[in-house]
């Protein structure tokens, strides 16, 4: 508990630095190029415009019943909140490697260095909300209960993916070899966790239980359940469990790496 208190403790004595820097990361990333912050969305949006168009129109995925909600606000339910955990995985893995002036050289908290970034890549992953709920709304869709599941879902990703990226930070800057782990599974999680698929209608139970603990599932589905299905999450009550269960491990095993290897990641970085 000590070690959890510090962890937040530490950032919120930081926490005007913290954002001050993740926006200067922001400006880094946008610096040196004529259209500037709207290259953070580019990318994204051909994807989901590729991704749509191959599925929907290519491969006939969409859905045939009447009155039913366009199948892009589906597709965008699984996409939109996948953009940000993909970057989580691959970039939010290595971060004090990207932030090195600041282990090395201002020994910044190293439990804050994971938020900087996990800011950065959230402000851009607010923007895709706000268009996916453009989306939604041009479609003639309604202002509903359902949609407060939408922030209610970008906290838990937040505070979820932060815990990963600290995690995984750290024992990358102990071993290269987990860097690489975590990237050479990131391409399977996606086409593995419900991204373009319905994990509902797999039809084989022992598989769906076993996503119902895939963080990623959860958050897609949480995020699906809001603009497309109109239900609302714990009616799904294994999903709920499944989650839970998979961030209270992961809640701890972040306390336990943080707490064993904080001394030691300065000296190797």
């Amino acid at each position: 508990m000590s070690t959890l208190v510090n962890i937040i403790r530490s950032q919120w004595e930081r926490r005007e630095q913290i954002f001050s820097l993740a926006l200067f990361d922001l400006r880094k990333q946008a610096r040196g190029t004529v259209l500037g912050p709207a290259w953070l969305f580019v990318k994204p949006i051909v994807y989901i415009c590729v991704f749509w168009f191959a599925l929907e129109i290519g491969l006939r995925s969409g859905s045939n019943e009447p009155g039913a909600p366009p199948y892009i606000l589906w597709l965008m339910g699984g996409l939109v909140p996948w953009f940000y955990i993909q970057t989580m995985l691959g970039t939010g893995s290595s971060v004090f490697a990207r932030f090195k002036y600041l282990v090395n050289k201002i020994k910044f908290p190293l439990a804050g260095i994971p938020t900087i970034f996990a800011i950065a890549e959230m402000i851009i992953h607010l923007g895709m909300v706000a268009l996916l709920l453009v989306v939604y709304f041009l479609f003639g869709q309604p202002l509903d209960w359902y949609l407060l599941q939408i922030p209610v879902a970008i906290v838990l990703m937040f505070v979820f993916f932060y815990m990963f990226s600290l995690t995984t930070s750290l024992l990358s800057a102990i071993s290269k070899d987990f860097k690489n782990l975590i990237v050479t599974f990131s391409t399977p999680l996606f086409w593995l966790s419900g991204i373009i698929f319905n994990v509902y209608d797999l039809g084989i139970g022992w598989l769906q239980t076993l996503l119902m603990f895939d963080p990623i599932t959860f958050i897609a589905s949480m995020f699906r359940c809001a603009v497309y299905d109109k239900t609302w999450i714990w009616e799904n009550p294994m999903a709920v469990i499944g989650f839970a269960v998979v961030f209270v491990a992961m809640l701890v095993v972040t306390l336990v790496v943080y707490k064993r290897t904080r001394e030691e990641v300065p000296d190797v970085i």
